[in-house]
């Protein structure tokens, strides 16, 4: 029996379009709530250097903004964007604004909050900046949370060893 995955999910991109998380099927993945506001904000450089060190590799970090915490994003579309690469020459994928906690969640942080769905853990986003970490197959492998640094070891050395797998 196969593992609860992501790659039946879509999102929406910053210029409307939908797109399959199935499109990164055999790509390690870390997912983060992001806000432009937030304390936490200065991660998106440290999210890019990680991007730059494994992308070669077959990974990607794939960021979702967020309003749900403190209000600390207030931008949308594409003046998100803008935002990341100006400010920290982010070139990692951005997508739409969602919610990630509550009743009106996207299916997507459903499923990584929720065990019933993931089948390992329960744990919804606390903060902006938590980040969940999928293997090449789209399955749940841990989280981390918004005081946890991108570049932390714990991070590196479990992407390099699913990257291995």
């Amino acid at each position: 029996m196969s593992k609860p995955n992501i790659q039946s999910i879509h999102v929406t991109n910053l210029t409307g379009q939908l797109v399959s998380l199935a499109d990164f099927s055999g790509k390690v993945l870390l997912i983060v709530n992001t806000a432009s506001e937030c304390g936490f904000t200065p991660q998106l450089k440290n999210l890019e250097t990680l991007y730059q060190t494994y992308h070669k590799k077959g990974f990607e970090v794939l960021a979702f903004p967020s309003n749900d915490f403190g209000k600390q994003e207030p931008l949308n579309g594409e003046s998100i964007q803008e935002f990341c690469k100006l400010q920290y020459q982010t070139t990692f994928p951005i997508f739409d604004k969602i919610k990630v906690k509550g009743k009106d969640a996207h299916p997507l942080y459903k499923f990584l909050s929720e065990k019933s769905l993931n089948g390992v853990t329960s744990m919804s986003p606390k903060w902006n900046f938590q980040k969940y970490l999928l293997n090449k197959n789209g399955e749940y492998v841990d989280y981390y949370l918004s005081i946890t640094d991108p570049l932390n070891k714990k991070i590196t050395n479990k992407i390099e060893e699913l990257l291995k797998a």
